[in-house]
């Protein structure tokens, strides 16, 4: 049940829980003042990404090429629409000159129709003019929305400089745990919260991820309605950049979430006997969220579809091969993100576990599919030579209708051809290639253990690692997809009642998810060397032993935190058990025999 924690410094007197969530900055001389900022939580998340976007101006650049991206992809297709005459590009149709010559190439300024004939083709369609309309209303909300981000950057700015001493030409020298061992050190000095007398890197942590820590228990419980069996193609697991958005506007930020602010859920929440009410009012925001979806639908799919062009073209035609790169995919970045980590450390994690994902991934072939694959590119490849030639020896072959597009065409049969052609000097150990993912990674499905080399390990490991054209393929679909699964699978009483079992509240902090808390006493598993230290039901427990690698995370990232006792004891416990296994571990020579490596070494099909 929900319940709350109280300040174990002092009690808070009445009337206090009105001014929890300002920021007060008291500075002497001319020193800038920072008060009454009653958003904490996105206080501290403008500080987080200041820190790794190295300063203000790499923040202010990126918010104003955005900008100018936008009005780039849309003028730029309404001009492909409406001022390129392509008879005359195509030539389907001759120049009408009659001083010029009947065989002269057209040039790309005869194929730009005059700025009258453009603007009366674009007045003659009210559709278009109405797409441009809209565009130019999402333009200026996220003009007002960077505009808002710049003071707030400004305001942080100052804020490191002034407060925290550290000056715009040096913060790239600064990491995160240097920056928030200043806050930490301004709090002790004079007080940034009022009601706490001392700020912990926990706190900082909670006000940070507040959100974003409920979304990865949701996750690791599998609430979440992001996995789904489908005929003929089974397990699929879909998760969006569009899909994540219409999640966190539901249940966070939209006007039916069950968040009232930022930092506190809504009283009906709290209490059992409105579950189910809230469940239907829930249940019926995500109904009328996904009808919006299916509405702006053609909008979305269309700007998606524009996007993608104008960001892949070039590189599929550069190196055809690029689409086979293997990327994280968004699932993967909450099923494998610990609790109360950053985003920059996430990605810094799983940047280093890149290399050994794409080597274990790319250790399966398809015997049958490689034969195929030597035969068409055989093929493929003795075309492509010939027109190659061809063109070197004379350059008019280049004239020929369609020759530029079927040495495209052939390059990218080549290239896919070879993807699927295995190293002939590679060798097949995949518990050893998996054991370094996990090195990295951190997570991976108990059942996975001694099957690394089973298809069925590799195709759950793509859907945590897959091929960048599936994540393009993903976003194009999901302003379709996006509104049935809002529509007809949003598990309401489910999600109600993980908010309602799953919340604390933290006096100074608000409401956060209590896996938050790092507690093993309350959810950790007896599996993962937390026996005689945690009291949670199966029900409460986290997945994958997310708490205990969580905790252990999270003390080694922020060595100065002091956890609360049954977090000391269990560190304390894992500590002395890994001395025991050092002091116990065989010779060098004879851990071959006893690991992974030795299965796939020795096996015989290796």
């Amino acid at each position: 049940e929900y319940r709350r924690l109280e300040d174990c410094e002092e009690d808070s007197p009445p009337g206090e829980e009105e001014e929890e969530q300002l920021l007060l900055h008291v500075t002497e001389g001319p020193t800038d003042s920072w008060h009454h900022i009653k958003d904490l939580d996105s206080f501290f998340t403008k500080i987080s990404w200041h820190s790794p976007w190295n300063g203000f101006a790499c923040v202010v650049l990126s918010d104003v090429l955005e900008l100018v991206q936008f009005l780039f992809v849309v003028t730029f297709s309404t001009f492909l629409l409406c001022c390129v005459d392509y008879d005359v590009l195509f030539a389907t149709r001759p120049l009408n000159h009659s001083h010029v010559p009947e065989h002269t190439k057209v040039t790309l300024p005869d194929a730009v129709l005059p700025a009258p004939q453009c603007a009366r083709r674009l007045r003659g369609s009210g559709w278009l003019l109405f797409l441009l309309v809209l565009a130019g209303a999402v333009w200026l909300c996220r003009l007002v929305t960077a505009l808002r981000r710049l003071v707030g950057y400004w305001e942080i700015r100052s804020f490191y400089i002034r407060a925290l001493g550290i000056p715009a030409e040096e913060l790239c020298n600064h990491s995160w745990q240097s920056v928030q061992a200043r806050l930490l050190a301004l709090q002790r000095r004079q007080p940034l919260c009022v009601p706490r007398r001392e700020l912990t890197e926990l706190d900082i942590h909670h006000r940070i991820l507040r959100f974003r820590n409920y979304t990865v228990a949701m996750v690791n419980k599998s609430l979440l309605p992001v996995r789904f069996h489908l005929p003929l193609l089974g397990p699929v697991v879909f998760l969006t950049r569009g899909l994540q958005f219409n999640l966190e506007l539901l249940l966070f930020r939209g006007p039916a979430a069950l968040f009232q602010n930022t930092w506190s859920l809504r009283p009906q929440v709290k209490r059992a006997g409105a579950r189910r009410a809230l469940a239907q009012g829930l249940a019926r925001a995500a109904v009328l969220l996904g009808v919006a979806n299916l509405a702006l639908c053609p909008c979305v799919l269309g700007w998606r579809l524009l996007l993608a062009f104008f960001s892949y073209a070039e590189g599929l035609k550069r190196a055809p091969g690029s689409l086979g790169a293997r990327r994280w995919s968004l699932y993967a970045r909450h099923y494998l993100r610990h609790f109360n980590e950053l985003g920059h450390e996430l990605q810094a994690r799983l940047g280093r576990g890149h290399a050994p994902a794409t080597k274990y991934m790319d250790s399966f072939s398809s015997p049958l599919l490689a034969v195929l694959a030597r035969h068409v590119g055989f093929f493929a490849g003795s075309v492509l030579a010939v027109l190659i030639v061809l063109t070197v020896y004379d350059e008019d072959v280049l004239t020929v209708q369609h020759i530029l597009t079927a040495i495209t065409l052939l390059g990218l049969v080549v290239t896919v051809a070879r993807s699927f052609i295995p190293d002939e000097h590679s060798v097949w150990c995949p518990e050893q290639l998996l054991q370094r993912v996990l090195a990295h990674v951190h997570y991976l499905p108990e059942h996975w253990q001694g099957r690394a080399g089973r298809a069925e390990t590799r195709a759950e490991m793509a859907q945590l690692f897959q091929y960048k054209a599936v994540f393009i393929l993903e976003e194009l679909l999901s302003p379709l997809v996006t509104p049935l699964i809002l529509i007809f699978a949003p598990r309401a009483l489910d999600i109600v009642d993980f908010f309602r079992n799953f919340t604390v509240e933290v006096a100074g902090v608000g409401d956060i998810c209590s896996f938050a808390q790092l507690d093993v006493r309350h959810h950790g598993n007896p599996q993962w060397l937390s026996e005689g230290h945690t009291e949670a039901p199966p029900e409460r427990q986290a997945e994958h032993g997310k708490t205990e690698l969580s905790l252990m995370r999270f003390a080694l990232s922020n060595p100065r935190w002091r956890p609360p006792p049954p977090a000391r004891r269990f560190l304390g416990h894992l500590q002395a058990q890994v001395t025991r296994d050092a002091a116990t571990a065989p010779p060098p020579r004879h851990l071959l025999a006893e690991r992974p490596l030795a299965a796939s070494l020795l096996s015989e099909d290796s």
